[in-house]
């Protein structure tokens, strides 16, 4: 990334001493301590003057959660994980993109494909369930407009009915 970045903006929260941390080489990133849950602003500055700096907000947690502590973990991890996709790069921020050696992987605490298949998984169990509850829905929908148009044929026949009654009753004159 450095032969890309010039340089990352970490915006703290305003308790911690000099909460505006400026780091200029790798790795990018502050480690700091406390407790409490705040948003960081993070700005990247790039190589290339003409690109604009990218502004991306990480929200920090700085407690255990209870699984975590039920766990024995001692040490707190708070990763995300963000891709910068740069469409029409100028031609100095290419070279430099092209530049940029490939680093080896970087050994995380989340097992991403472990997260995006328990989120996938997730998402299909949730579908079926909104599948299964949008068709009982609609069968109840159906049976009560059933229930509705035997409502309106019975109320035609007894309509019917008592119109027929009133057509067949002769008519009594009055008498004064």
């Amino acid at each position: 990334m450095s032969s890309y970045v010039k340089k990352v903006h970490f915006k703290l929260h305003e308790s911690y001493t000099n909460p505006l941390r400026v780091v200029t080489k790798p790795p990018y990133e502050v480690n700091e301590s406390g407790w409490g849950e705040f948003e960081i602003q993070i700005k990247i500055f790039f190589m290339d003057p003409a690109e604009r700096p990218v502004t991306l907000y990480h929200l920090l947690k700085l407690f255990q959660t209870e699984s975590a502590l039920a766990s024995g973990k001692k040490q707190l991890v708070s990763e995300f994980y963000d891709e910068i996709i740069f469409q029409d790069p100028t031609q100095m921020m290419h070279q430099c993109l092209l530049s940029a050696r490939q680093l080896q992987p970087i050994k995380h605490e989340s097992d991403w494909d472990e997260i995006e298949k328990r989120t996938t998984a997730s998402i299909g169990g949730a579908r079926q369930k909104i599948g299964k509850e949008i068709s009982e829905l609609n069968e109840k929908l159906k049976m009560c407009k059933d229930a509705i148009q035997h409502m309106k044929s019975e109320m035609a026949k007894v309509e019917q009915q008592d119109h027929d009654s009133q057509d067949s009753t002769p008519a009594t004159p009055v008498v004064q």
